[in-house]
């Protein structure tokens, strides 16, 4: 083979190894995680396509669905060179919960509630879709009530009064009447709904570029929309509104409107 053609395969080798090692990631391909990434602060990323922010030091994070099958395509572009990274993504098997006890109208609502359902839908939508530039993301979650007795778990597929319904898609704390709760992370207040159909008194918070955390069924709220609030305020209280069946908290992740494993970012036992 030409020399010339062999230096050419090697500095081709060199510049692609470099580039890939440009790109760490924080977090396990596997469905339903929370993922961290780090590159070049003037490189461009694209995940599935979707180009993402980059923050001004080369963070950025991303997320993948409960029911994800095909791999992850990362694409970055730097100085005009691409680089395109294949993740597989790992099955996760979940559980079946059952939850017997419910009204019948919040299991299958009556159709005098359908047009406030619709409407209470497009606030969430519209707070899990905004695309800030806050970082907050990037730093460490802590969980939102100490000690408490984990009764829903991430995935589950839910059946309720005896039928079969979407899966549970947060984490559910069981916890007293009144009991405070923390702030997960800095973050924004982009919804603060004191009684929503299925959610109750509910609390979203934008934690930056596309990452929201929701607090649920709660009590009393303490804050309002456009607060900045930071980790470990107490944001309201543990209540049982919406369709609950006894007081506890139901917190939720997402990555615009894919839903995340809360467990990806908290320390919690499962």
């Amino acid at each position: 083979m030409d020399s010339k053609i062999i230096k050419y395969i090697i500095l081709f080798v060199l510049i692609f190894s470099f580039e890939s090692k440009s790109i760490e990631f924080n977090g396990e391909f596997i469905q339903g995680h929370f993922i961290l990434g780090k590159t070049d602060p003037e490189a461009k990323i694209k995940i599935d396509d979707k180009e993402i922010k980059v923050t001004k030091d080369g963070d950025f994070v991303f997320g993948l669905d409960r029911d994800r099958k095909n791999d992850v395509v990362i694409v970055k572009t730097l100085n005009g060179n691409k680089t395109k990274i294949v993740k597989k993504v790992i099955k996760r098997e979940y559980k079946i919960q059952r939850i017997d006890g419910l009204e019948p109208k919040k299991v299958t609502p009556p159709k005098e509630v359908y047009e406030r359902i619709k409407k209470e839908n497009k606030l969430i939508v519209r707070a899990r879709e905004i695309n800030s530039n806050l970082k907050f993301f990037k730093n460490k979650f802590i969980a939102p009530l100490d000690d408490a007795i984990i009764t829903g778990i991430y995935g589950s597929q839910r059946i309720l009064n005896g039928k079969p319904r979407s899966p549970h898609y947060g984490i559910d704390f069981a916890g007293k009447l009144g009991t405070p709760i923390k702030a997960m992370a800095n973050g924004v207040v982009t919804l603060a709904q004191n009684d929503l159909y299925y959610t109750g008194a509910t609390l979203i918070f934008d934690h930056g570029h596309g990452i929201s955390t929701l607090y649920m069924h709660m009590d009393k709220i303490f804050v309002e929309e456009g607060d900045i609030v930071k980790q470990g305020d107490i944001i309201g209280t543990v209540g049982s509104s919406g369709r609950s069946t006894g007081p506890h908290l139901d917190i939720r992740l997402n990555w615009f409107g894919i839903k995340l494993d809360p467990s990806t970012v908290i320390n919690v036992k499962l």
